[in-house]
């Protein structure tokens, strides 16, 4: 019987991480309930229960013995790439390839990992694609570098004054802030030409669109309490965005 509830500790464990990891990563909430079932369900437990929101984690296991376990989610970004390889893991445990130790250690690994790419190449590819944004808005070529510098400056700001002070609001604020400022300052010393084209382009990698993907995908699968909390996070980031782009734009 030790043995048993020891084993179904175990499982806890493993499915807790790995759905900790999604969640924090950016995957939706129903991908992240399949999961941890599939994982319980390929070490012998098949009567589990879970119920998530963007900030918690409460799982429940029925046999043999119930247990429920809640972990509480404090970060959250956007990660592809962890969410692809706690899949990937979660199809080697139903295949039966890992132990339970074994997914364990794994995930911790995965929980580990940090950025993929650093933060200067997470800035260039911002200004890139800041400038892209302006040519699909029929900007001219001439706007192609202000709305490029504009959109990495902002970008910068808003990771740095977030990794300064943890709330999303204030640093999506401050880089909508300073973008406002910079395509004033290129207009009106000549090296812009089209204003508004160059702040709504270069606000573009701030806008939260994968949180609203997210949102719509987890009211349709009937996620409610899921999909309306990322909707209004969503609501508020585009919100703070708007906010430093008036502001700035008041003392015109």
């Amino acid at each position: 019987m030790e043995d048993s509830l020891q084993k179904e500790r175990e499982i806890m464990k493993v499915c807790l991480l790995a759905g900790q990891i999604m969640l924090q990563s950016g995957a939706e909430t129903y991908r992240v309930e399949d999961t941890m079932m599939r994982i319980a369900s390929s070490y012998g437990i098949d009567h589990t229960h879970s119920y998530m929101t963007p900030t918690g984690i409460i799982f429940s296991l029925e046999d043999p013995q119930p247990m429920t376990r809640l972990n509480r989610i404090t970060e959250r970004t956007t990660n592809l790439h962890k969410i692809d390889q706690v899949n990937s893991l979660s199809r080697r445990i139903s295949a039966g390839e890992l132990s339970i130790d074994e997914a364990y250690l794994a995930l911790q690994e995965i929980d580990r990992t940090q950025a993929i790419y650093p933060l200067w190449l997470n800035v260039l590819m911002a200004a890139v694609a800041s400038g892209c944004f302006l040519i699909m808005f029929r900007g001219t070529w001439s706007d192609f570098i202000p709305a490029m510098l504009a959109g990495g400056i902002g970008y910068y700001c808003s990771v740095l004054l977030h990794r300064l002070v943890p709330v999303k609001f204030f640093a999506e604020f401050s880089g909508a802030l300073m973008i406002g400022l910079s395509s004033i300052f290129f207009v009106k010393y000549g090296f812009g030409q089209a204003r508004d084209i160059i702040i709504i382009s270069s606000v573009m990698p701030l806008v939260p669109g994968l949180l609203i993907t997210n949102a719509i995908r987890d009211l349709m699968a009937g996620h409610l309490v899921s999909g309306l909390s990322k909707g209004a996070e969503a609501f508020i980031t585009s919100f703070a965005i708007g906010a430093g782009i008036a502001f700035m734009l008041s003392f015109q």
